[in-house]
């Protein structure tokens, strides 16, 4: 493989936000161990993730500088993560667009011939067409999610809904997926200027060479081949980026600090397959009241279970949302809960043999890690694609049962209230007997080792990643 890659330099750009950094920096490390020249691109203050990752590999880091203070941000907020309130996110938008000027002196100085960018930075695509260097883009999504959106771009057919509480079918897929218009990320009904920044995505999107997911062929076979078919786009599956060998996953995504977490020591002393683990994402928010109603239905379905405690989005530092009593009551009565407040472990929660199911809210990594561990889900989805990944969960895979939030809501302020009564019900058909629980457990084991047999040497990903490599050197030979 040295000999057709030696002439290859793939810089990779990934998006300042934790679900798009770490996947393809791991991406990143696929194409180094196959010998290409590998450089990641990325701002100051986010070499602290970067650094630790790639410690260990060959990989060459730039840097581009972040204009966090001409754009109106703090000093050194250069995450998503880090922005400190909703209303500053148009601002980060802002200092993103900024990069432009420094991105392209940037490539003349490094010189790559290939550039694998986050779909959200789509004026790269001007660049890198100038410069004449082949660029690819990187969804932090999966192929299903993005035929979704395609096919309701192109049909709409929750334009002519006459009432929000009735539900559409997506035509033009290969299921049947019904959406309620509540739960639609409808592009053509945010402010101008998100408008026009997703119609920019879609443009660089068809101007690129192609595009590479972190998914693999056996979870979403249909719509891969629908992409590629039907959309009429090169597209390359060479996921789960994480599960390449068991080195990588000790290096890049757990530290001995993770090892050592206490909580995989309360878990060593549960029996195989008894608990719950709740975990919303880094950038989901509740409200308190809603924090309360997770803690009564995880409590009322008496099951054991893990609670990454969500943000509160009122900034109460004094407030505490969790029942009265709650905490002495799940320790005393056989350690029934466990609370993590911030960072948890959690592809070592995942994988733990105590742990039998994962309420999400549906992130592309989080819906991906929990299938690799091979996991049924409950699935409480909140914005962006997180509705769609849903469907493919509980509708195409049959792994999950949907929490029941209806409606994409951005402010967490606005978002409807999911009882703890709901919530319970949907823990007890995740985690109760009887066989529907138990054949989903068993859709949800084989799709965990699917995902497993994937990245081997001649799975599906690990073949896709030497096609495209190959491809790739044809090009620039």
């Amino acid at each position: 493989m040295a000999t057709k890659t030696q002439d290859l330099h793939i810089l990779f750009f990934p998006y300042m936000a934790p679900g798009h950094i770490l996947p393809m920096i791991n991406m990143a490390k696929l194409f180094a161990n196959r010998g290409v020249r590998t450089t990641i691109l990325t701002t100051p203050a986010n070499t602290s993730i970067v650094k630790p990752i790639i410690s260990n590999s060959p990989i060459e880091l730039a840097l581009i500088p972040f204009p966090s203070a001409a754009a109106g941000l703090p000093e050194g907020c250069e995450n998503l993560s880090s922005v400190p309130s909703t209303n500053l996110i148009p601002y980060f938008l802002r200092a993103v667009v900024m990069l432009s000027e420094p991105f392209d002196q940037i490539l003349k100085e490094l010189h790559p011939n290939i550039t694998i960018i986050d779909g959200f930075f789509p004026w790269t695509i001007d660049i890198t067409s100038k410069l004449g260097i082949t660029q690819l883009v990187f969804y932090g999504t999966g192929f299903f999610p993005v035929c979704l959106i395609d096919s309701i771009e192109k049909y709409k057919p929750h334009e002519t809904l006459p009432d929000e509480t009735k539900s559409f079918l997506v035509p033009g897929i290969p299921h049947r997926i019904e959406l309620l218009k509540t739960q639609v990320l409808d592009t053509s009904k945010t402010n101008k200027e998100r408008q026009e920044f997703f119609n920019k995505v879609r443009d660089a999107d068809k101007r690129s060479y192609g595009v590479v997911m972190n998914t693999f062929y056996e979870l979403e076979p249909d719509y891969v081949e629908h992409y590629r078919t039907v959309i009429g786009r090169r597209a390359w599956h060479i996921g789960p980026v994480s599960l390449y060998s068991e080195d990588m996953i000790k290096s890049t995504t757990t530290t001995s600090t993770d090892r050592n977490h206490e909580c995989l020591s309360w878990l060593d002393g549960k029996e195989s397959g008894s608990v719950l683990y709740v975990c919303f994402g880094s950038l989901s928010t509740f409200r308190g009241e809603q924090i309360l109603e997770i803690a009564l239905g995880l409590e009322a379905s008496n099951h054991a279970f893990i609670l990454v405690v969500p943000k509160p989005v009122e900034r109460d530092e004094n407030m505490d949302w969790m029942p009265e009593g709650f905490e002495g009551r799940i320790n005393i009565e056989g350690k029934k809960g466990f609370i993590i407040r911030g960072w948890a472990p959690q592809l070592l929660i995942l994988n733990h043999k105590a742990v039998g199911g994962f309420m999400t809210h549906c992130g592309w990594n989080s819906t991906l890690e929990g299938v690799c561990a091979g996991l049924p889900m409950i699935t409480w989805p909140l914005f962006a694609d997180q509705f769609y990944n849903e469907k493919l969960v509980v509708d195409v895979l049959k792994i999950g049962v949907a929490v029941g939030m209806k409606e994409h809501v951005l402010k967490p302020e606005d978002r409807p209230l999911i009882h703890g009564m709901e919530i319970e019900r949907a823990v007890n058909c995740v985690m109760g007997v009887g066989e529907e629980a138990e054949a989903m457990r068993k859709r949800a084991r084989e799709l965990g080792e699917m995902a497993k047999s994937a990245v081997m040497v001649d799975g599906s990903s690990y073949t896709e990643l030497t096609r495209l490599i190959s491809e790739l050197s044809a090009l620039h030979q």
